[in-house]
């Protein structure tokens, strides 16, 4: 084999490895979504999602809203980590959405519906701007969690983050990903608002990651 092709065949690899801990991360964003649906109490509901998160962080998988801020930092071939980061982040969340759809839990589709019917009918500027905060939040539990000498405050900063941006109604793209699938609402103004999403979720992390690299070394 050459040498040519010894490279092609580590990249191929490699690349389907950032494929695959981004199917994990979106199977368990999806998890937390669905105990979110399950609980009446936002307040717990919002709590018990950060299993996500928290379980993300853990196996360190890659979840594209946890990635997105280390972008400035990382050279070129961090971007295409990212977007396949990202498509296994689809994969994922678009399994479990249509799987639960077979199950009894009806209730949840319906939860779910009206949850992204509000999100569609909200205008484009306002989920953008709501996609900022949730990415600003995003950097900032991830990198604490990766950065904190003290245990409870990583993990103080896992489940503070969710909670936050959950309780203020922030968009955060692959949670929306779940919730887009298991209400089975894949027309082209959610893909566009998804877009919008991730663009957002995407500046609100570098806002943050830029302070960190210029005053916070």
């Amino acid at each position: 084999m050459s040498s040519a092709n010894m490279l092609l065949e580590i990249s191929m690899k490699k690349y389907l490895e950032y494929i695959i801990k981004g199917f994990y991360a979106g199977l368990l964003i999806s998890i937390g979504g669905i105990a979110y649906l399950a609980i009446e109490n936002k307040m717990l509901g919002s709590f018990l999602f950060s299993f996500g998160l928290l379980t993300v962080c853990m196996y360190s998988f890659n979840l594209f809203t946890g990635k997105v801020g280390y972008l400035l930092v990382n050279k070129f071939n961090y971007l295409i980590e990212l977007l396949l980061s990202l498509l296994g982040n689809f994969l994922g969340t678009l399994v479990v959405g249509n799987l639960m759809r077979l199950t009894r839990f009806n209730s949840y589709i319906l939860l779910a519906t009206n949850l992204v019917n509000n999100k569609l009918n909200d205008n484009i500027l306002s989920i953008f701007i709501l996609a900022i905060f949730c990415g600003m939040i995003m950097y900032i539990a991830v990198n604490n969690y990766k950065n904190a000498k003290d245990p409870l405050g990583k993990y103080l900063a896992i489940f503070m983050g969710v909670m936050v941006f959950i309780l203020c109604g922030f968009e955060h793209c692959v949670a929306n990903m779940f919730y887009f699938s298991i209400a089975g609402v894949y027309s082209l103004k959610a893909f566009y608002y998804i877009i919008m999403m991730i663009l957002g979720n995407s500046l609100g992390s570098l806002i943050i990651a830029i302070y960190d690299i210029k005053f916070n070394k």
